[in-house]
């Protein structure tokens, strides 16, 4: 039996990309903030829709650097990522606050954050819904991850300070047969 849901809990079932973490500013000063709201657009070049607002700290950042860092952070750090997303970075170094270690990036001043999987150095390619939506179009400059990490598990925001962790990968790439170019890479 169906039961209705109010409409505005749909990024419940749609959000499916993992929690991130959004690192702005340089080297005297940054700040981080958790995401949930992306998708991917496109592949070439790799562009990244995120809704970041003028609620956000971090947008006054995002708007005159033009950069950022999207980190990947692992279930082991959960408890992190929802506690940065529960504050201001206008009261808190979340850096110092939360242990993170921030690390200079090759192509934006933005730091990597070293305790995540991975990180996707970006910048603003098209800022021209930020008005309407708050979303900004990032362009992929460089990514680094870390292979030796052991915890892969990525954390996707389920609503109401719930998460549903990634569990066993299902892999059918044999299937891939229209879009075998895209595993080469």
């Amino acid at each position: 039996m169906y039961k209705d849901l109010p409409p505005s809990t749909a990024y419940r079932l749609l959000e499916s990309g993992p929690i991130l973490l959004v690192s702005t500013g340089n080297d005297e000063q940054h700040n981080v903030m958790t995401l949930g709201f992306h998708m991917m657009l496109q592949h070439e070049p790799p562009l990244v829709a995120c809704v970041i607002g003028p609620w956000d700290h971090s947008f006054e950042t995002l708007q005159e650097t033009g950069e950022c860092v999207l980190a990947v952070p692992t279930v082991d750090l959960a408890e992190v990522v929802t506690k940065i997303g529960n504050c201001s970075g206008v009261d808190v170094d979340k850096f110092a606050g939360f242990g993170l270690t921030a690390q200079r990036a090759r192509t934006v001043a933005a730091p990597l954050i070293r305790e995540c999987l991975a990180n996707l150095e970006c910048r603003v390619a098209d800022a021209s819904m930020v008005d309407r939506y708050s979303m900004f179009i990032l362009e992929v400059t460089r990514i680094r991850i870390d292979d030796t990490r052991a915890e892969r598990r990525l954390i996707h925001h389920a609503g109401d300070g719930r998460f549903i962790v990634d569990g066993d990968t299902v892999d059918m790439g044999r299937h891939m047969t229209r879009w075998r170019y895209l595993m080469d890479k």
